[in-house]
């Protein structure tokens, strides 16, 4: 086999900055008579936002499910020859970022396992915090051996999901993922399917988005409406918390497997989402320039020109300016075409940093006060770097507002920031966090503002990246970590490699073989 990329993916905004990353896209589609891997190749396009490592499809046609995936965006992974193989009328797809398990061509989705009457596919958005707890159970039901995607390397919780989904031999896929969807703790918007049934399943806080929509000939799931929009799908209604879906031939049914507990995450409004998106009601962009507004109202500064952080401070610049009255304008210009990459840059390159993505407007930025408004700060280094440029380019003043509060916790349910220690507001106030960075004014929206900005209660809301609190229990630290299946000492003992199960086909299309 032939590889195609070390799967090492970086920034080239500033190669060593660890910013917050994305969580994953997640889509499925029941649809006789359309082409199912077209419409999923372009609804996981508009979720490319949420995940940038890996994309993979899977497709039915009722008697044959093949998957396709590799490392890499939606657009290097699949070409036309690749979605015309795909054939059926159902299909699933992913893309990743990990935030459980490395970066490799293992840990790509959709996974696979063997059911009792036929195959398991399936994509998984979010992060479980009972990993651990479900190894044991794994081993206590299947025994100590690694079967299926945990005997060729897969180390992430999606592949503990599909082994207890797909390994009990006496009954339906869909009796056995209601058993075991309850005993599933943290975020997890699922997509899964046989060769005839797709599936979709929320966790009952509903931490990560998951739609429902419809076609003319068929129904769609997606992580965000965006998926839907593109795929000429209308907007049904949000999977609810504790939901599970399951459609075929007979058309669409619905159950619950547990009560609501919502507890949505905030940080999608913030930055996650797609700011064309609503979630629970509430339009993503209106949430993001109401921030800035109230961003505006609580740090008021004598000032020139707003300009924002493109393109997530956009929303909110476009907020304060409004509230505040001083003009908006467009100070930076970005790089569309410097993403992510699988070329690391040069040293000469890394020096230049920040510039290879943003570049300042020096003509509009000479001379002014500046408001520069983004989203978030982690580890402070872009925020830094982006400074230090905008002075260069004749800034007379810089004065940061965030439209977030000081990042200061870990996720555990989907968002893979900086260790604690790496975030600059552990131990340091707002004044210090602003000195560290040159800026002469620093100032972040409340943890009220922003949540009142969403117009969602706060008791509906997870805000643990915030104020610490996690309103899904979490285990002893011991039992937590993204590299907790990579441990050989686990009950299931020591991953084979991967590949080495795999037939040589691009893109693994034969990656399953009943165990």
């Amino acid at each position: 086999m032939a590889l195609r990329g070390d799967g090492l993916l970086t920034h080239d905004l500033l190669p060593d900055e660890k910013g917050p990353q994305d969580a994953c896209g997640v889509f499925g589609v029941w649809a006789p008579g359309e082409e199912v891997a077209k419409l999923t190749y372009f609804g996981l396009y508009a979720l490319q936002h949420r995940g940038q490592e890996s994309a993979g499809i899977a497709t039915s046609n009722g008697e044959q499910l093949l998957v396709y995936k590799d490392m890499g965006l939606v657009s290097q992974v699949f070409d036309e020859t690749a979605l015309n193989a795909l054939t059926g009328h159902l299909a699933i797809g992913h893309t990743r970022y990990s935030t459980t398990g490395a970066s490799t061509w293992e840990n790509a989705q959709p996974t696979l396992g063997a059911t009792a009457s036929g195959t398991l596919a399936l994509g998984h958005n979010g992060n479980l915090t009972n990993s651990a707890e479900l190894v044991d159970l794994v081993a206590e039901r299947y025994g100590p051996q690694r079967r299926g995607e945990l005997a060729r390397g897969n180390t992430t919780d999606t592949a503990l999901i599909t082994a207890l989904f797909a390994g009990d031999p006496d009954h339906t896929l869909e009796a056995t993922a209601l058993e075991v969807l309850p005993r599933l703790r943290g975020a997890f918007s699922l997509v899964f399917m046989d060769e005839h049934t797709l599936y979709a399943a929320r966790d009952p806080q509903g931490v990560r988005p998951l739609v429902l929509g419809r076609l003319e000939r068929g129904w769609v799931v997606a992580s965000e409406i965006p998926a839907l929009d593109i795929v000429g799908a209308s907007y049904v209604r949000e999977v609810e918390p504790g939901e599970f879906i399951a459609i075929d031939s007979d058309g669409l049914r619905t159950q619950r497997f547990a009560p609501v507990e919502r507890a949505g995450c905030v940080f999608e409004y913030v930055y996650l989402a797609r700011p064309d998106t609503t979630i629970a009601g509430r339009s993503v962009h209106a949430a993001r320039v109401e921030m800035g507004r109230r961003l505006a109202a609580e740090h008021p500064v004598e000032a020139d020109l707003v300009i924002p952080v493109p393109e997530s401070g956009t929303p909110a610049a476009v907020g304060y300016a409004a509230a505040s009255g001083i003009p908006f304008g467009q100070g930076l210009t970005k790089n569309a075409y410097v993403g992510r990459t699988f070329i690391q840059p040069s040293q000469t390159l890394r020096q230049l940093g920040i510039r290879l993505k943003l570049n300042p407007l020096r003509e509009v930025i000479r001379g002014k006060r500046l408001v520069v408004v983004d989203d978030s700060i982690v580890r402070g280094n872009t925020q830094r770097a982006l400074i230090r440029m905008l002075r260069e380019a004749g800034a007379a003043e810089v004065h940061v507002r965030i439209s977030s509060p000081p990042v200061k916790w870990p996720c555990f349910y989907g968002i893979d920031f900086a260790t604690r220690a790496e975030l600059i507001a552990t131990g340091l106030g707002v004044e210090e966090i602003g000195a560290s960075l040159g800026a002469d004014s620093l100032g972040y929206i409340s943890q009220e503002a922003m949540i009142e900005a969403t117009e969602q209660p706060a008791s509906q809301l997870c805000t643990a990246c915030f104020s610490g609190h996690y309103p899904i229990e979490l285990p002893p630290e011991s039992r937590l970590g993204k590299q907790l299946l990579e441990q050989n000492e686990l009950p299931l003992g020591a991953p084979e490699d991967g590949l080495s199960t795999l037939m040589s086909t691009s893109g693994g299309a034969t990656a399953l073989e009943h165990p």
